[in-house]
């Protein structure tokens, strides 16, 4: 589990491909300060486990299923990523809770300057933004953001200048690609929600017959 506010920009040192899925070797520095094989580490919002480490850097394998599913795909060697360690118990919840499980790409339809602040407008698929609501919480590359307003095919974030330095968002324009995760008490709102109308349309239901003597 994470929070959503970034630790510092990575940077890509070294790619190997295989068939499906690749390993990443990644340069950093703060999140290694107390890095241990198999700690969790989001790259861009996508949570990855670290293989080896060093001084400088660590590794992390990337499988088929996270390459299908997130803009991990495009990175090359001296590609900017987003990190953030996982959240331990104590720690202070800055953001929004943030499973690094990547629900689906967008792509950053609009980028416009607001005074001090970044207006970007993202297309994201419908069936996701059933759970993406004005104010409410949205993880982008990782970075916990609030929503200002849904569309029928988008939805709209303001960055900050504080934010646009210390993540890579602030340096992707229109076209790009970014990883979205929606807020998980939404998600689980929404399921609460279905669960209990197909129960009450079963009672319903069987109301029904019995008031008409088929049960």
């Amino acid at each position: 589990m994470f929070t959503g506010i970034i630790e510092e920009i990575g940077i890509l040192k070294r790619i190997n491909r295989a068939s499906r899925s690749f390993q990443i070797e990644i340069e950093a520095s703060k999140v290694l300060e107390d890095v241990k094989l198999g700690d969790s580490i989001a790259i861009n919002g996508v949570c990855l486990t670290v293989t080896s480490f060093n001084a400088t850097s660590f590794t992390a394998d990337v499988m088929p299923e996270t390459v299908d599913h997130t803009n991990l795909k495009h990175l090359y060697p001296g590609s900017q990523v987003n990190l953030e360690r996982a959240l331990r118990i104590g720690d202070r919840l800055g953001g929004h809770l943030v499973q690094g499980h990547v629900d689906a790409v967008g792509t950053i339809l609009q980028k416009q300057k607001l005074d001090i602040a970044i207006i970007y407008r993202i297309q994201a698929p419908v069936d996701l933004l059933q759970y993406i609501v004005p104010k409410g919480s949205i993880a982008i590359d990782g970075i916990s953001l609030t929503v200002v307003d849904v569309f029928p095919d988008s939805f709209t974030i303001s960055l900050i200048p504080h934010t646009a330095h210390l993540t890579i968002l602030g340096k992707k324009s229109p076209g790009d690609s970014v990883n979205l995760e929606s807020d998980i008490i939404g998600r689980y709102v929404k399921r609460l929600m279905t669960v209990k109308e197909s129960e009450k349309q079963k009672e319903l239901s069987a109301g029904f017959l019995a008031e008409n003597g088929f049960i």
